[in-house]
């Protein structure tokens, strides 16, 4: 069974930045797909990142160019780096994780609120 242990979210202004990781067991990470998903209070669940075994990265709109999605296959731990944060990032991020064998994942979550 996959476990995916979210860490980093917190409180900060406007404009600031925080490093989420989130941090996998239970499947062969380096053939994972990973993702960063996030939820706010009253909205669907949607998606800022992705990146999957071979590097490839793709964001949301709404990100682009603030964040950034990294893998380390030899800590099995997935990042995403969130700069220039604004109110409307304020959100519940989850981790996802999939690959061929095994259904998807998802992390318990972690709060991350911007503060205007």
């Amino acid at each position: 069974q996959v476990q995916l242990v979210e860490s980093g979210g917190g409180l900060v202004q406007a404009g600031g930045s925080l490093r989420l990781s989130c941090a996998s067991s239970g499947s062969i990470f380096s053939i994972n797909t990973m993702a960063w998903y996030r939820q706010a209070p009253g909205k669907q669940r949607e998606l800022v990142a992705r990146i999957t075994s071979g590097g490839s990265t793709n964001y949301a709109d709404s990100v682009k160019g603030r964040f950034t999605i990294s893998r380390d296959n030899a800590k099995n731990t997935v990042y995403l780096q969130m700069n220039s944060l604004k109110p409307e990032d304020t959100a519940v991020y989850l981790c996802y994780a999939v690959n061929p064998l095994i259904p998807a994942s998802w992390g318990q979550g972690t709060q991350v609120t911007v503060s205007s």
